[in-house]
């Protein structure tokens, strides 16, 4: 079995380094794949070059996801600020052209008060559709990703199901599933039979081992058998790297020899 093509998630590792630092790094340490879900805090002409530079592919970001002081973590699900998210639709869609990423993650954010969950739920997907109108005018495909409390708490699309519900409301061919194996595991759910139930609605996926979060082989995770369910339903895109290095990004590296 050959290995997954693997993407740096340059939010969590290489963070030894400054962020325009890190694209470098990762192309060093031989990644041809990288990804960052908030690159905003450098020009979108600048991450362009970089990557030209190393020849490295930007695979994935998020649309803005407002404002993290006050702990937000994406606009879409969040009752009263639609004008907020709209606007920053085209932000981060021309961002990602510019740099050229495959796909674009649109994060539902932060809802704690149970009572607004049915608010919640209206104003997301009018919001995604919106969304999905202005990628689909430029050919992009965006990304939901579910992510569960234990990761951040109260985060609206905390479950694989509550994703794929989204996307049945939507219809949009163009709105695809970013499938987290180590998100799956917290909620309870088998990521091995989900992926192999699911894969024509799975453009990108993330791996972190379970428990810690940390690299393959710190946790009990089976990825030998997540990698075959991913060879056998034929899925072709890369493999995000989202997990916390243990000692170190480079150090930590070594686990890829297994799959070699």
């Amino acid at each position: 079995m050959p290995p997954p093509v693997y993407s740096a998630h340059l939010g969590y590792m290489f963070n030894e380094y400054a962020l325009e630092e890190r694209f470098a790094a990762a192309a060093r340490a031989g990644f041809g794949h990288v990804e960052h879900p908030g690159p905003y805090a450098l020009p979108a002409a600048r991450v362009r070059d970089i990557c030209a530079e190393h020849g490295l592919t930007f695979v994935q970001m998020a649309l803005p996801a407002g404002n993290p002081a006050h702990g937000e973590k994406g606009l879409a699900a969040l009752p009263g600020r639609q004008e907020d998210f709209r606007a920053g639709v085209p932000v981060g869609l021309d961002y990602a052209q510019a740099v050229g990423s495959r796909y674009v993650h649109v994060m539902s954010g932060v809802v704690a008060d149970p009572a607004q969950r049915d608010a919640a739920w209206q104003a997301y997907i009018a919001n995604l559709g919106f969304a999905c109108e202005e990628a689909g005018r430029r050919g992009m495909t965006l990304l939901v990703e579910p992510i569960g409390a234990a990761t951040i708490a109260d985060y609206f699309i905390d479950h694989p199901h509550k994703a794929l519900r989204a996307l049945d409301e939507i219809g949009a061919p163009h709105l695809k599933l970013l499938f987290d194996a180590f998100h799956a595991t917290n909620a309870g759910v088998d990521p091995h039979a989900f992926m192999a139930e699911h894969a024509d609605r799975i453009a990108h996926v993330h791996i972190a081992d379970h428990p810690g979060r940390h690299e393959p082989g710190t946790g009990r995770f089976d990825f030998k058998a997540f990698f075959s369910v991913l060879e056998r339903v034929g899925y072709r895109g890369s493999v995000g790297l989202e997990y916390i290095p243990l000692a170190g990004t480079e150090p930590g590296l070594t686990w890829q020899r297994a799959f070699a």
